[in-house]
């Protein structure tokens, strides 16, 4: 099933009926995460081929992966040496299935101890571009050029090779950087064709699927609608509760729910204090139009006073997650009376929100941040958690909102933190705070969708520093806020590259933002990209 839940459903995956009547059973490209920061990416590009993929932890048990019907391995980079002590291993089940396996970095690494050959420390690391050179063009590498541009991220290579296998193509800084089994089932790649920065990665991923697993796509946008409608029908049996913010993953959580249990589905929007100008009524007004009733709280002076001389991004985060869950949980002893039981709460957690946050699925990963979603839980809650797009990206989801038919305005929404203007603001959160905040990225959002600006990024925001410069204004001295304007160009957040806007408009929003906001003299851009920094500053 590709519905998760707070705990993992192992059911087998059924594809919809064919022409005649007969249900068939998905085969499941699986992915082993060995805790790369990319992994997530890997699934993203194999399901963008059209092909069903579903990630696991590396020492996920044989009973598990056996329900998914595997049609071939796919192994995951890592932080790892293969010589730390307790380093991930590879499974002895993917060795003794006969099905076609692919290791990406680590995932080589890990291929090449366990079968025999030699990994040692490389002399020289290489970490971003690197020149492959192509020694024979068989199997992943069919139809790409003899030498092209790829992505490295290591510190060990592969000094010999396993009995049985050979080289397929080299790098400057890694003899092995591509290698193969003489029998055409083990294949093992130095660099990283998942993420963009790697030519012909999308080639090599398609190449490994259909000329050496001899797969068929089987992954379409239109069947996973299908599928999360009926599975989230079959499995709601009460009341389901929904934090709706009017953001594009809400929102299609919102419209999948109405589709599946219209009468089962309570959408609550909560006004933190800490949303955007004008958020509450245009995303009640959206709803509206949907048929989508929405109840509306206004809890704002309990976030206020919660988040009172707090600075610690990570301590707002967590605040702001269990004051979002103690509001939800009153609120629905309150509507019980009305609707009757109240059973489940659902969210819009994306891949992202998982992958970030380290949670116990990803044993090997590493953890960069509390996700609003995911950290700021409770461990006991009264409610079973629905997340169906638990295991989506983003770009996912807004195909998945065009098949439910939300509109544009929705579906292309810049992206904003669960914990909202909070973690824009850097220090402590006032309600003084927040108001120039809200005007400043009012007038930057505005004039980016006047100058035909607004799609052509991936967010957009201000940011209120924790500063205060000296200007003149007029014949006055100020002393006075500083905004920061983060723009971002991505394709699904995980990595991404501040935005070259025109000259000309930012000096217009500035110009904008210094005459209109009180208490701000001074604007500057963000121009740091992802890594190292990340998206958001808190």
């Amino acid at each position: 099933m590709i519905t998760f839940w707070y705990k993992r459903n192992n059911e087998n995956s059924k594809l919809p009926k064919n022409r005649g009547g007969k249900t068939m059973e998905r085969k499941t490209v699986v992915v082993l995460d060995f805790g790369s920061q990319y992994t997530q990416l890997i699934l993203r590009r194999v399901r963008e081929l059209g092909f069903y993929a579903e990630l696991l932890p590396y020492d996920e048990p044989w009973e598990n992966v056996q329900k998914l019907s595997p049609s071939a391995f796919i192994l995951s980079g890592g932080p790892a040496s293969v010589y730390d002590e307790n380093s991930p291993k590879i499974p002895s089940y993917v060795f003794e299935s006969n099905l076609p396996v692919l290791g990406i970095c680590y995932g080589l690494q890990a291929l090449v101890h366990q079968l025999g050959g030699r990994v040692e420390k490389s002399p020289h690391r290489e970490f971003g571009p690197a020149q492959l050179e192509v020694v024979k063009h068989i199997g992943i590498f069919e139809g790409v050029p003899n030498k092209f541009t790829v992505w490295m991220s290591h510190s060990d290579r592969v000094e010999i090779l396993p009995d049985g296998f050979e080289v397929i193509a080299r790098s400057e800084n890694s003899p092995y950087a591509a290698i193969r089994s003489l029998d055409n089932k083990y294949y093992g790649v130095q660099f990283h064709p998942e993420v963009v920065h790697t030519q012909h990665g999308k080639d090599i991923l398609r190449n490994f699927l259909t000329v050496v697993a001899k797969l068929s796509p089987n992954w379409l946008m239109k069947n996973l609608a299908e599928e999360l409608i009926n599975e989230l029908r079959k499995k709601i049996d009460g009341k389901v509760i929904l934090g709706l913010s009017g953001g594009v993953d809400s929102s299609v959580v919102a419209m999948l729910l109405h589709k599946a249990v219209p009468d089962k589905l309570i959408p609550i929007f909560v006004d933190t204090g800490l949303l955007r100008k004008n958020e509450g009524q245009e995303v009640v007004k959206q709803f509206e139009n949907l048929g989508i009733k929405i109840y509306c709280v206004d809890a704002s002076d309990r976030f206020f006073k919660a988040l009172e001389g707090i600075e610690d991004p990570e301590e707002k985060r967590k605040i702001i997650g269990h004051t979002f869950i103690d509001v939800f949980y009153e609120e629905a002893m309150k509507l019980k009376q009305q609707h009757g039981d109240i059973q489940y709460l659902a969210q819009g957690t994306l891949y992202p929100d998982v992958i970030e946050s380290k949670v116990a699925e990803r044993k090997a990963g590493a953890k960069i941040k509390t996700h609003h979603n995911v950290g700021g839980l409770p461990e006991k809650l009264p409610f079973k958690i629905i997340e169906p797009l638990r295991y989506l990206f983003k770009d996912e989801v807004r195909a998945l909102g065009k098949e439910l038919g939300l509109p544009e305005s929705i579906i292309y929404r810049h992206p904003f933190p669960g914990p909202g203007l909070a973690v824009r603001i850097i220090g402590a959160v006032t309600r003084e705070a927040v108001s120039i905040l809200q005007e400043a990225d009012a007038i930057f959002i505005e004039e980016l969708k006047k100058w035909d600006l607004y799609n052509k990024v991936w967010q957009a925001f201000a940011v209120l520093l924790p500063v205060k410069t000296v200007g003149v204004m007029g014949d006055y001295r100020t002393y006075e806020n500083v905004i920061a304007l983060r723009a971002v160009t991505s394709e699904d957040g995980m990595t991404a590259d501040w935005a070259k806007l025109p000259h000309e408009f930012l000096n217009h929003v500035a110009k904008r933002i210094v005459n209109e906001v009180r208490g701000v003299n001074r604007v500057v851009y963000d121009i740091t990209s992802k890594p190292p920094a990340t998206i958001e500053w808190e």
